[in-house]
């Protein structure tokens, strides 16, 4: 009997709270249409116009992005390079002072070759120093030639230490030689029978007597005694050439041939033809 009492007891009590929920207001149920109207927000988004809204570039996430709250900016850390370093030398703390450390330096240029054969130095009738002491260089020039030689004859007159080359009409251009000295000195008559740039020198025997520490064979050169050019005398070892010597023009120096300064015989060697005269006055 008991078991039945309370049995009925809890049946009527689930009876009476399952009627009381169906008839209490329901306390989530769904809003009325008036109800679901959107309340206006704080920034409503401007309406625009059909034509406008079609062109507007900005999109609904753009603009969702646009709201979203900006992020902090993350402080870098300077790269190794951008960190300034204290000059450790001097040689940097005074380009540093005089703010030499960030200018370009200048572009290295590239070393040219070395010539061999370099041009003959311009022509100057400038007093040079030597040694200590001064020399001029002796100009050529055009002057007036009365002999009865033809046009492109070579004469070398001992006695003046000058050398002609006849133009014709009058007129000869006058060179300063060095000549050969008191026992080597010679005068007759030859024909230019070889021309050669920056000629090779080989000394002679007598030469070798006199000077043994001279060596047997020198290539051409500016350091070779025989200058920038050389034109041959016939069969003989006598030549009209340059000479790396300047200084010595003017004076009874040579061996027997006759010496010119670089730029001298090198416009005489322009000049001269093969087979030309060649006329050695004493």
């Amino acid at each position: 009997m008991k078991f039945q009492a309370v049995l009925t007891i809890s049946v009527l009590a689930f009876a009476a709270s399952h009627a009381s929920a169906e008839t209490a207001p329901t306390r989530f149920a769904a809003a009325s249409p008036a109800e679901t109207a959107v309340a206006p927000s704080a920034n409503p988004k401007p309406q625009l116009p059909p034509a406008q809204a079609a062109i507007d570039p900005v999109s609904e996430g753009q603009a969702a992005q646009n709201r979203r709250p900006a992020t902090r900016p993350v402080a870098r850390r300077p790269q190794p390079h951008q960190q300034s370093q204290q000059p450790r030398t001097w040689q940097e703390r005074m380009r540093a002072m005089w703010g030499l450390e960030n200018r370009p330096e200048a572009p290295a240029q590239a070393t040219p070759a070395p010539t061999y054969y370099p041009q003959a130095p311009a022509y100057s009738s400038r007093p040079n120093l030597l040694f200590g002491r001064f020399y001029s260089v002796i100009p050529r020039q055009t002057v007036t030639f009365k002999e009865n030689y033809a046009p492109g004859t070579i004469i070398v007159r001992h006695r003046e230490k000058r050398l002609y080359y006849v133009l014709g009409n009058g007129q000869a251009i006058r060179y300063a030689v060095a000549v050969g000295r008191e026992g080597a000195a010679w005068s007759g008559v030859s024909r230019v029978s070889d021309k050669r740039e920056w000629p090779s020198w080989t000394p002679t025997p007598e030469i070798l007597r006199r000077q043994p520490n001279l060596p047997r064979h020198m290539e051409g050169g500016p350091q070779n005694p025989m200058g920038a050019r050389a034109l041959y005398l016939g069969d003989t070892l006598y030549r009209i050439h340059g000479t790396n010597e300047p200084w010595m023009i003017g004076h009874e120096v040579s061996s027997g041939c006759i010496r010119m300064t670089n730029e001298d015989v090198i416009d005489l060697y322009n000049r001269t033809r093969m087979g030309a005269t060649v006329i050695v006055q004493r």
